[in-house]
């Protein structure tokens, strides 16, 4: 058993004002709504068309921390999960630690994609409940409308930019927190979505720009095929262990990256629509933002209740993929 349990204590995001709805897209390009709807979900997504991932992570931090009444100074270690970090070094935990005036915290980027969110969280566990950090900040990112291709309708439609963040602690009660977490990755996912140059194996030249070899390249089937299988199951699996039904869960919060895959994933848990959190249609995949960005809106709108069995899923690039129970200590 851990010294005690961590919890969430805090949560916040932030999403940009500008708007490309379906309608952006139709006028750009071979497509139109209904095409964009019936195969994704999604009818807008928020774009950040001046500033940087860091840009997004700080009115979301900052608000987390009034919420949970601390102040930057409190924070021992700042996790930024992000694909679109501000620049590839310094770390863009760097520039928020920086720019949140954090003194006294240390921290790093995590890239896992879309799981990054739930991976950051269970590191996060691991600082608070080995006893090495008492407040974390897991701060969940992306700007994807920076390494995106506007001319590739496979690909630009499906992302929007966005930011969460939450905040990390000892839970007074034991009773509540994070109870468990299930966390995958498999490296044969590599071919099927990434950004073939801009790293140290394929360095930026003129012949990589020239050949648009630095926004997302996704084979859609075979990502979405291995996404159905691993968010249900890895859900599926984590409720399993823990002794839980469809009627225990009070909310499946899904990475959003597809309509389908987060059906298929409730179908697979039991748990009926009602129960399940969807922005998709709003926001698009905004990879590392997505569960902190839809854990945010449960709890303004007042629907997360204190001791709320909650899971978080998710599946991304690599391929990485994981399950997440909590009990919800936000009150």
């Amino acid at each position: 058993m851990p010294q005690y349990r961590s919890a969430l204590t805090a949560i916040a995001h932030y999403v940009p004002d500008t708007v490309y709805d379906n309608q952006w897209f139709a006028e750009r390009m071979d497509t139109n709504d209904e095409w964009i709807t019936s195969r994704t979900g999604i009818k807008e997504r928020r774009i950040m068309t001046d500033g940087a991932t860091s840009d997004m992570i700080l009115p979301a931090a900052r608000e987390a921390l009034e919420n949970c009444g601390k102040t930057a100074a409190d924070i021992d270690i700042i996790i930024v999960t992000t694909v679109t970090p501000d620049m590839m070094f310094p770390p863009t935990a760097a520039i928020v630690q920086r720019e949140l005036g954090a003194k006294n915290a240390w921290g790093y980027d995590l890239s896992a994609a879309c799981s990054g969110f739930l991976f950051g969280l269970n590191s996060a566990r691991a600082f608070v409940e080995s006893g090495v950090a008492k407040t974390v900040m897991v701060c969940g990112a992306d700007k994807m409308s920076s390494i995106l291709n506007y001319d590739d309708r496979t690909t630009s439609i499906l992302f929007g930019d966005g930011a969460g963040v939450a905040i990390v602690e000892r839970s007074e009660d034991e009773n509540v927190g994070i109870i468990d977490a299930i966390t995958h990755i498999d490296g044969s996912g590599e071919p099927y979505l990434h950004m073939k140059a801009g790293g140290s194996r394929k360095p930026a030249s003129h012949e990589t720009v020239d050949n648009k070899e630095h926004y997302v390249f996704q084979d859609g089937q075979a990502v979405f095929k291995k996404a159905v299988i691993g968010m249900a199951e890895v859900s599926a699996e984590v409720m399993e262990r823990n002794n839980l039904t469809g009627d225990d869960v009070a909310w499946l919060v899904p990475h959003q990256a597809n309509k389908r895959i987060i059906d298929a994933t409730a179908r697979r848990m039991g748990v009926t629509d009602d129960k399940v959190i969807v922005n998709i249609d709003r926001f698009g995949n905004t990879t590392s933002g997505t569960i902190p960005i839809c854990l945010s809106e449960l709890q303004k709108n007042g629907q997360l209740k204190y001791g709320d069995n909650v899971i978080l899923a998710a599946f991304g690039a690599g391929f990485t993929w994981g399950a997440i129970y909590l009990k919800w200590a936000i009150k």
